[in-house]
Formats: structure tokens, C-alpha cells, sequence
């Protein structure tokens, strides 16, 4: 499997070294590298949130049939105080509009780095909440985390991305007020 990695950040480097752990080839495309043709079945959007428009409008036609990842929890990152998509959306809906030929998933974006590295929260197992509407694109997705070594739990259908941000928000907010550290999180215990 070849997954392709939009972004270089921590988290980008985070994903790709469970996945590749896993068996998957990673593909890498930094914001500054001239285009490139997207190579892995499953695209990983790991940018800020404001990256997904312009990403989808130039890749719409290459991103038709994939399994596209939006990892983004869209903050505004000036206060630290707001969600910016609407109560009743979320990242991962709008970008499904702008992609309507491919298949959105959320994922990633409940989990830290670190976590994601050291496969533990708090001592417990970290874990991939992922929601989507394409049963099949999200065992897949599923299936190559595992192999890397990390739990993934089904969250539901793509309308389950809007409590999932919220989640993500709320997390991302209690690391930088330093409540939790940025090698802890929310963990799921069964």
C-alpha cells in the first residue's frame, strides 16, 4: 500500500512512521514542493485546516476514487477560543463537498505526536478514532494503523467528524493552557 502524506510537521512524520511501521510506502509533499502526481490510494491531509481549499481545488481530479484523511481540527488559531467552521459542520463535511468523488475520512486529529510515536496515553494504548461515511475506506484505513501498532476504534459515520474536532479542540486547548502535556490526551479504555 502507498499512502501519500500532504505535509511535514510533527504530525506528518507521526503518521508516516506508524503506517510505514506497518508495511505502507509513504509519499511526502511538502506546501513548497513543485506538484507532484499523488501516488498512495489514501492521502493524508496533515496541514491547517485553511490548506484543505486550496489542496482540494488543485487536486480534485487526482483525489476522484482515493480515500482522503482530514487530520485538521479547524481552531482559529489567534485566540485558541473558537471552532471556525459553523456548530452543525465540521472540516471533514466541507471537504467532503469540495471532493465529492472521493472518499472522506476523519482521523488523527483526537491524537498527539508523541502519542501517535510512543503508541501509549497515560499508559494506555493511543488510539485513531476515525469517522466516515465509506465503510470499506475506513477498514482500510484501520487495518494499515493496526499493522503500524496502533488501536483504531470505528467513531461512525463522517457526521461523527464534528465531535471529533470538538475533541480535538478541546485536547489542543488543554496543552497549550499546559493541563496536559503534549505527550498526553485523551486516552479510550474499554
Amino acid at each position: 500500500m502507498t499512502v501519500t502524506i500532504f505535509g511535514t510537521g510533527s504530525m506528518s512524520q507521526a503518521i508516516a512512521s506508524v503506517l510505514s511501521r506497518g508495511g505502507a510506502a509513504i509519499q511526502t509533499i511538502a506546501h513548497d514542493d513543485p506538484r507532484q502526481d499523488v501516488a498512495g490510494d489514501i492521502v493524508v491531509l496533515a496541514v491547517p485546516y485553511p490548506a484543505l481549499a486550496t489542496i482540494a481545488a488543485e487536486y480534485r481530479a487526482e483525489l476522484a476514487g482515493k480515500t482522503v484523511v482530514d487530520i485538521t481540527n479547524p481552531l482559529d488559531f489567534a485566540t485558541f477560543d473558537a471552532l471556525v467552521v459553523p456548530a452543525d459542520a465540521s472540516a471533514a463535511a466541507e471537504l467532503q463537498a469540495l471532493l465529492p468523488d472521493s472518499r472522506v475520512l476523519k482521523a488523527f486529529n483526537t491524537t498527539f505526536a508523541a502519542t501517535l510515536a510512543s503508541g501509549t496515553v497515560g499508559g494506555e494504548p493511543t488510539t485513531v478514532l476515525i469517522a466516515g461515511d465509506d465503510a470499506a475506506a475506513k477498514e482500510t484505513l484501520a487495518a494499515a494503523i493496526t499493522a503500524g501498532g496502533v488501536r483504531a476504534v470505528d467513531a461512525g459515520a463522517l457526521s461523527r467528524a464534528r465531535e471529533l474536532e470538538a475533541l480535538g479542540f478541546l485536547q489542543l486547548t488543554l496543552a497549550a493552557g499546559e493541563k496536559v502535556g503534549w505527550d498526553g490526551g485523551f486516552a479510550l479504555v474499554g
